[in-house]
């Protein structure tokens, strides 16, 4: 008797694990995808905690990694394992982030490798927060609702209106058709048709364009490094396009550049050195410019108009040359108001994007029901003139 229980038991775990089995799969999946941004930065924000508290017990950062290493933690992760196992063979920390790729997002890297330029990483920590934190405190609603309008609601429009344009209109136009002794598709349906399927198609494209965002979002810095392959860089257009973005970048190189110029470093380099920590291209070749007007005899504050083109950044820095508290106290709100004018900036957008693409499908779906109710007017029309 139990055995046959456990039999029928097996059965129906069976069944209802073929059953369910693929849907589950698919859900991970999802999740899997909706989280790993969250749990990039997560681990990346541990690191950065890790170092911060070795630092303040005055160990080096080297010294930090392997001793945590040594504990054998699990909760550590087999990345930081393989960063201690680098550092161990002699590699500074910047050079053994190199080498373990995945532990860290480029620009954080670069950032550290700049605390290490001027011999004090602790410097940069605040910056690298800034880095790590932008999607945990700004990106994670916005980011969970464009994923339901996107890859729930949004393709279910379009779906909707090939099923009907292809196997139901022209049935039911045929129908009226012949009661009526004449064809309907030339009139109003015909039109309100033509006329949902063009609000339809430029709701598809926009829904593509979204769509690629949410794969960079969701590749990271790996896959906008891999875009820089393709003809234009892509990779790096792309997060300059965007005005949110931009004053990332700008709040990123200013915040470096101020500790690097507060530490004494020379300004050509300093300049390289911030660009490098924001980890665009395009950033990077706007800084070549004006370590080049450096060369040719400008002054810092002139050559940074090169990095901005509203000219904002160039008085701000020309107030900080001439203020009595370094280069860091003197922007630290200015890089306050740029990070809070990227949070607004990209609530917003992301507001008007789906509540623009809701409203365009309650259009689209408006018009098909025009287009239905078309046919049956113009029935009652022509009835009422017999």
């Amino acid at each position: 008797m139990i055995v046959d229980l456990l039999i029928l038991f097996t059965k129906l775990l069976l069944i209802l694990g073929f059953a369910f089995g693929p849907l589950v799969l698919v859900f991970y999946a999802l999740y899997f995808l909706a989280t790993l941004p969250f749990r990039r930065l997560e681990r990346a924000r541990f690191l950065l905690d890790l170092l911060e508290h070795g630092i303040k017990r005055g160990q080096s950062p080297e010294q930090t990694v392997v001793g945590l290493a040594q504990s054998r933690d699990r909760s550590l992760g087999a990345r930081v394992h393989l960063l201690a196992a680098q550092i161990e063979r002699g590699l500074r920390l910047g050079q053994a982030l190199d080498k373990v790729p995945r532990l860290l997002p480029p620009a954080l890297v670069a950032m550290l490798k700049a605390g290490e330029e001027i011999g004090d990483v602790g410097k940069v920590l605040p910056a690298c927060r800034r880095v790590a934190g932008d999607a945990q405190s700004q990106l994670r609603g916005a980011f969970n609702y464009l994923l339901v309008v996107v890859l729930v609601m949004l393709p279910m429009v379009p779906a909707i209106y090939h099923v009907l344009s292809v196997f139901v209109i022209p049935k039911y136009l045929m129908i009226f058709g012949d009661l009526a002794g004449g064809d309907l598709l030339v009139g109003n349906t015909g039109a309100m048709m033509q006329l949902s399927g063009r609000i339809i198609a430029v709701q598809v494209v926009l829904t593509g364009l979204l769509y690629l965002l949410v794969l960079l979002y969701v590749g990271g810095p790996r896959l906008t490094a891999w875009l820089r392959w393709i003809p234009g860089n892509l990779g790096a257009r792309i997060p300059w396009l965007l005005p949110w973005r931009r004053k990332r970048l700008l709040r990123d190189f200013s915040g470096l550049l101020a500790v690097l110029l507060d530490a004494g470093l020379p300004e050509q380099k300093a300049l390289l050195l911030a660009a490098q920590g924001t980890g665009n291209e395009i950033f990077h070749r706007k800084a070549q410019t004006a370590v080049r007007a450096l060369q040719s005899g400008l002054k810092l504050t002139e050559a940074i108009q090169r990095m901005d083109d509203s000219g904002e950044f160039h008085w701000r820095l020309t107030n900080a040359a001439h203020g009595p508290g370094g280069f860091r106290l003197a922007l630290n709100g200015w890089i306050e108001a740029l990070d809070a004018k990227a949070f607004q900036q990209e609530q917003a957008a992301s507001q008007l994007i789906t509540t623009g693409l809701v409203i365009m499908n309650g259009v689209s779906v408006g018009v098909l029901g025009v287009a239905l109710i078309s046919p049956i007017y113009e029935m009652i029309a022509i009835m009422t003139l017999w």
